[in-house]
């Protein structure tokens, strides 16, 4: 079926890079645009100040739904990432490009409500077109929603994926059953915590490399919990609490005198006597997510705390 706008699609890739416009890709970016992306392969390929370029506004994952807005002739869509949020720029879906051949249209998923839904809880795991083949689809992350084709065969799992007529198959104990709970700020502390040492990579939201408001909106994802994409708007959509009763999980966010929020860390430790509080974040800094005491100047434009 042919993209046109106003239509839904899903996105078939494993990760799917959100940009600024098409005119503002680079020559390194190249394992970032193809029908089979390689985003550790385009990561690594990147020096330090390409990786915070600011021409990557998000990623979105397998299956993700967007909207489409525009269709060019030389393969870009214009497109608005319906599950996330982002009330600033457009209150249906953060708006950006995306390769067309990187979305297939309809979502054929949505209105079936007795899909056995799974959620990836590796930080990495691939697709294999049958148990232990080579991966079909490579680079799947944590936090990717998938629908069941079937039980578990002798440690694997079919499921259905975008783009692909007969399942793939995963492997089971890399997937979890869609919660059905409400989750905890702990529990979200547990899930950023296992992306320790990941690049800090401006606009990421995968294991790969990911940015500080990315880190705090997949740890809830995972969680089955949509948060809003940017830091901004995640204050926006949180629960102020007040000083010193913030508690493991719970977000700090920081801004800089007379200007909008601009990081946002997640609460590892309440302060002790004379000690600062730790945070787990990803930090423009270190280039890396790392969990550390508060250092002073971070400290210095702290300007909330809030609770999911």
């Amino acid at each position: 079926m042919t993209l046109e706008p106003g239509m839904e699609a899903v996105v078939r890739v494993a990760v799917a890079t959100l940009w600024t416009r098409p005119e503002a890709v680079r020559p390194v970016d190249g394992p970032a645009l193809a029908r089979r992306t390689d985003i550790p392969g385009w990561i690594a390929a990147m020096n330090s100040d390409q990786q915070v370029g600011d021409c990557v506004l998000s990623q979105l994952l397998l299956g993700e739904r967007v909207l489409v807005q525009q269709v060019r002739p030389d393969g870009w869509v214009h497109v608005l990432a319906l599950e996330q949020p982002a009330a600033r720029l457009d209150p249906r879906g953060y708006p950006g490009w995306l390769p067309a051949d990187q979305l297939v249209a309809g979502n054929p998923d949505a209105d079936d409500h007795s899909a056995d839904r799974q959620v990836v809880d590796a930080t990495a795991t691939a697709l294999h077109a049958e148990p232990d083949d080579e991966p079909v689809l490579p680079g799947i992350v944590l936090g990717t929603r998938l629908v069941a084709a079937g039980a578990s065969r002798d440690g694997w799992r079919p499921v259905w994926a975008p783009g692909h007529e007969r399942p793939l198959w995963a492997i089971a104990a890399h997937l979890a059953p869609e919660p059905d709970r409400p989750a905890s700020a702990a529990e979200a502390l547990d899930v950023a915590a296992r992306l320790r040492d990941v690049r800090y990579v401006w606009g990421g939201v995968s294991a790969y490399g990911i940015d500080c408001s990315g880190l705090v909106h997949l740890a809830w994802r995972r969680l089955g919990v949509r948060l809003p994409r940017d830091a901004s708007d995640q204050a926006a959509a949180t629960t102020p609490v007040p000083a010193g009763e913030e508690r493991p999980g719970d977000l700090f966010f920081f801004a800089r005198p007379g200007r909008r929020i601009h990081h946002i860390g997640m609460v590892s430790a309440r302060a002790g006597r004379g000690e600062a509080p730790r945070m787990l974040h990803a930090c423009y800094v270190h280039r890396r997510v790392v969990e550390e005491s508060m250092p002073p100047e971070r400290a210095a434009t702290l300007v909330g705390v809030h609770r999911v």
